[in-house]
């Protein structure tokens, strides 16, 4: 690299840096002008109003203003601390560490001070400046495990090289700065009131800094995309580059399906990511697909990234050279990318008290809680419709027997009659009998890594109980049913209900209200995937939004539909909805009781779409 390109590089860095500090600067001068502002202000008005009206206008300002100060103190004073992740050392990645430092000499950059391997489909680097990034500090590389199970070792050299080229061109030296910059916007406008009129001058500084900001971001990808083309050569960096949106959409799928359910049932599997490498193997073909043909991403001036197509499209002009493939698996890099995925998982990841199984028992495990959980909603439907303390399988098989299975069924197939609700209802009548033989130990949901788990017996063949289901919402074919259970091993007396009554574990909080009278009385009320959480006692409406945010920051939804009252909707029999806008709603509940809710003038939102949630909730209950 010539000394006249060094000295371009160095001129952009300091441009760059000056820029965002000037952008930071900025946002105080703002916020000093607007100090004067008030000021004058205040002068002004004390002229021709009293004392006390002159402090009411004037204290809101104030603490609009004293929050600026807070945010600006709070983030020069936090420090970025590394990312979580483990560190490898030469003996656990002698290859990567060559590789590293081989292609910093090529980019000419300081190789990073440590390599921390992290659970992403990412790669980053880090350093941690001083004197607003013009000077140079400890570097922090960090690798995606599961970018080393995907790819080949000429694409992983390309990723190498594009963050060592975001070193030779010095822009993580702006990381402190950028960083320092956005939380203390972040902290000033979290801070001040949606209300208060300073807070529409800050809001629209802070779009102005992320605009810069991220036009920057953009520009310095593309300049890092040059040094991936140059030392792992074109094909190889556009094909990387085109395989991390397939690989994010890959584990995102891993993670949805086959880690989560069973994490949220208080499951966790051994091998975390060593999963995941058995699911690329056997999903290769699928992930090639995603590949070729995923979608164009469209450009928007707030992302801190060009779409892959642009920079693919940049990458075909850029200077390269024509290094031999390397099509070896990436995993070689590690001395045992085995030993290093479940070391990782023990460093980054909390168990948290689950119980942690192998993965053929993980998620046989996952899908029978999912099955059970099916099936507890039916047998409390049960025991609400018959009046049964303990009800479960047999109270259903009682309900066919004397004919009115479908009178119980309508409830879920509100369009059909009777008779067409009792015939529809062999597909949760499946579920059921499924449950029933799981609990006899009769079958298991046996792993697949390339297609859905299947339902297999005692001696590995799949068992398919839909003909038998079928049999068992007819009165005229029970005993067949049953006798085929029996044949099979299968007890329906020993499928019962586990949970009683639905709780708020693991549930979504898709909305909150503040302020919301219940029976007359005012409650906060936080709006689940599940049911409704009702606060009483709330405190003044005011502060709803700022109450909310404050309680749902610090206390997890599951233990405030723990400590407070949790109205699960299943024990809603109809909504009438008298009012939209202020909402104004009756509950009829089961059991005959009714429950009233009306919001008021005074009441704040937790975000604009929270009243919709509810009457999209309220709408699917109906009358």
């Amino acid at each position: 690299m010539s000394v006249r390109g060094k000295g371009n590089i160095m001129s952009a860095a300091t441009y760059r840096a000056l820029a965002s500090v000037l952008m930071l600067i900025g946002f105080y001068v703002v916020a000093l002008l607007q100090l004067a502002a008030v000021v004058a202000f205040g002068f002004w008005i004390h002229q021709w109003a009293s004392g006390l009206a002159t402090a009411k206008l004037m204290i809101p300002l104030l603490l609009a203003l004293g929050a600026v100060l807070v945010g600006l103190w709070r983030a020069v004073r936090t420090k970025s601390e590394p990312a979580p992740g483990l560190v490898l050392d030469e003996r656990a990645a002698p290859a990567l560490w060559a590789a590293v430092r081989e292609l910093a000499a090529e980019v000419g950059t300081r190789a990073p001070d440590e390599i921390r391997l992290v659970p992403e489909v990412n790669a980053a680097v880090a350093e941690q400046s001083s004197m607003l990034g013009l000077v140079g500090g400890r570097r922090t590389m960090y690798v995606g495990l599961p970018l080393l199970q995907a790819m080949r070792v000429d694409q992983f050299r390309a990723v190498l090289a594009h963050e060592l080229g975001h070193y030779s061109g010095r822009h993580t030296r702006l990381g402190a700065v950028a960083y320092r910059g956005r939380l203390a916007i972040a902290e000033t406008i979290g801070r001040i009131g949606g209300r208060n009129p300073i807070g529409w001058v800050f809001r629209g500084y802070a779009k102005l800094y992320l605009l810069v900001d991220n036009a920057a971001s953009r520009r310095q990808e593309l300049e890092a995309d040059r040094s991936a083309v140059r030392l792992a050569g074109r094909e190889a960096a556009t094909s990387a580059l085109r395989t991390l949106p397939a690989l994010g959409a890959a584990w995102s799928f891993y993670m949805a399906r086959y880690v989560e359910p069973g994490w949220s049932a208080g499951l966790a599997p051994d091998d975390l990511f060593g999963g995941f490498g058995q699911l690329l193997a056997a999903r290769r073909d699928e992930i090639t697909a995603l590949r070729e043909n995923a979608p164009d991403e469209k450009p928007s001036r707030w992302d801190t990234h060009p779409p892959v197509g642009i920079r693919v499209a940049a990458m075909a002009d850029a200077p390269a050279d024509a290094p031999a493939p390397d099509e070896r698996p990436a995993a070689g890099l590690l001395a045992d990318i085995g030993a290093a995925g479940l070391a990782l998982q023990a460093d980054v990841i909390a168990h948290e008290g689950r119980q942690v199984l192998a993965w053929p028992e993980f998620i046989a495990a996952t899908i029978a809680a999912g099955g059970q959980r099916e099936a507890d909603a039916v047998y409390r439907a049960a025991g609400r419709f018959t009046g049964a303390a303990e009800p479960g399988l047999p109270t259903v098989l009682d309900l066919v027997r004397a004919g009115r299975l479908g009178e119980f069924a309508e409830q879920f197939y509100s369009d059909s009659s009777r008779e067409e609700a009792a015939a529809r209802f062999a597909g949760p009548m499946n579920s059921l009998l499924v449950n029933a033989a799981i609990r006899a130990g009769q079958a298991h949901w046996q792993l697949s890594w390339s297609t859905p788990a299947r339902l297999v017996g005692p001696d590995g063949e799949p068992w398919d109980l839909t003909e038998v289901a079928k049999l068992a919402v007819d009165p005229e074919t029970l005993d067949e049913a049953l006798a085929r259970l029996a044949e099979a091993g299968v007890d329906p007396a020993g499928a019962t209900v586990v949970q009683r009554r639905v709780s708020g574990h693991d549930a979504d909080l898709v909305g909150a209200l503040a302020n919301i009278k219940v029976d007359g009385t005012e409650h906060d009320v936080l709006v689940l995937d599940r049911g409704l959480v009702l606060i009483a006692d709330p405190g003044k409406a005011s502060k709803g939004e700022e109450r909310l945010r404050a309680l749902l920051g610090s206390v997890p939804v599951a233990e405030l539909a723990t400590r407070h009252t949790f109205l699960p909707y299943e024990e809603m029999t109809s909504v009438a909805v008298r009012r939209e806008v202020p909402l104004k709603a009756e509950l009829a509940l089961h059991g005959g009781r009714t429950m009233k809710m009306q919001e008021l003038f005074s009441s704040e939102l937790l975000g604009k779409h929270s009243r919709d949630a509810l009457l999209t909730v309220f709408r699917r209950i109906g009358g």
